[in-house]
Order: structure tokens, then C-alpha cells, then sequence
């Protein structure tokens, strides 16, 4: 089930693509559609334009500015941030109904694994739930019942949009006036 809001299908995209699980060209795509949609910004137009097969560094060098334009967060690669926020991606995914389960746990447990973000640790447990089925008490349906939770809570304890937009507009962010104006 694809995501309806342009702005949020290009933060979840430049997540994913910070930990190496979505690609250039997923990003681009996702800048493409903001456009279409009507969000507009300078630094957007040129990462809509970036090759797909270009290399990294080009496409930070327009992915960081655009974000900071659209009031989203830039997630530098292989950052925990970033892991902390492609592991709510997959638990909104699940809610949505786009994944089942399983999914999001073995994900979690082949991407995060043990020593990664804290955030996806019960995630990786449950992993290790499903594959020891047949040796415990719980059924799959009881798993699927806690990794569903676990999803809950994860999008649940997530900063919303308004929360992050207030957080890098606070005045204490800002760089002080250029000149006295009194």
C-alpha cells in the first residue's frame, strides 16, 4: 500500500536510503512525485533531476538542502537516526497492510540485527521467535499479535511532522539577527 503524502514517501525514501535499503533512484522518484503533487522548492527541482546513476555525494549534495527546505530530516548514511527511522517506516508499512508480520521482523533482524539501533530489538527478538516456532509455547499468531504491537508502539512513539517542523524552527535554532534593529 503505497504512501498517499509526497512529503512522506520522500522521508521514508531518504531513510531506507540511508542504511542502504532503498536506492538513488527511489529518492529521486519520491522528489519527482513531490513535485507533481505541487510541492515546490528550489533544491527540489535539481534532485528531481539528479541521474539515478549518479554517486552518492551528488545526491547529498541536493538531498540535504531540499529536506532542510521541505522541513524534513536529513539522515546521514549508516546513522542510527536513520536506522530509527527506516525501522518506523517498516512498522507503518505492516499497519498499512503492505507487509505482513513476518515481514518487518526479519527485516529488522537481516538489516539491524542484534547490535543495531535499540529500537528494533524487539523486532529482532521476535525474529528469533518466529524461527524457534516449533521448539515454544507461542503459536505465529501470537507473534504476529506482538510484532503488530510492537509496531503500534513504534509509530506511536514516533515524532509527528508538526513535532519535527516545530523542533527545527525553534528560536534557539535560528541563527541570531545580522544587525541591531531596535
Amino acid at each position: 500500500m503505497p504512501v498517499d503524502d509526497p512529503l512522506t514517501r520522500l522521508q521514508d525514501a531518504t531513510a531506507l536510503w540511508s542504511i542502504r535499503q532503498g536506492t538513488a533512484a527511489d529518492v529521486i522518484e519520491a522528489a519527482c512525485d513531490c513535485l507533481v503533487a505541487g510541492v515546490d522548492s528550489p533544491s527540489l527541482r535539481i534532485l528531481a533531476g539528479v541521474s539515478p546513476s549518479a554517486g552518492s555525494q551528488e545526491l547529498i549534495q541536493w538531498l540535504e538542502p531540499t529536506l532542510d527546505e521541505l522541513g524534513l530530516t536529513y539522515f546521514p548514511e549508516g546513522g542510527q537516526e536513520g536506522e530509527d527511522a527506516a525501522v518506523r517506516v517498516m512498522a507503518t508499512r505492516l499497519l498499512a497492510g503492505a507487509l505482513s508480520p513476518r515481514e518487518p521482523a526479519r527485516w529488522a533482524h537481516s538489516v539491524i540485527g542484534h547490535d543495531g539501533t535499540p529500537l528494533a530489538e524487539e523486532l529482532v527478538m521476535l525474529d528469533d521467535l518466529y524461527d524457534t516456532l516449533e521448539y515454544g509455547e507461542e503459536t505465529e499468531a501470537d507473534i504476529d499479535a506482538r510484532v503488530r504491537a510492537e509496531a503500534r508502539h513504534l509509530t506511536a512513539s514516533a515524532p509527528s511532522r508538526r513535532q519535527q517542523l516545530s523542533r527545527a524552527s525553534r528560536p534557539q535554532d535560528r541563527p541570531p539577527p545580522s544587525g541591531d534593529h531596535s
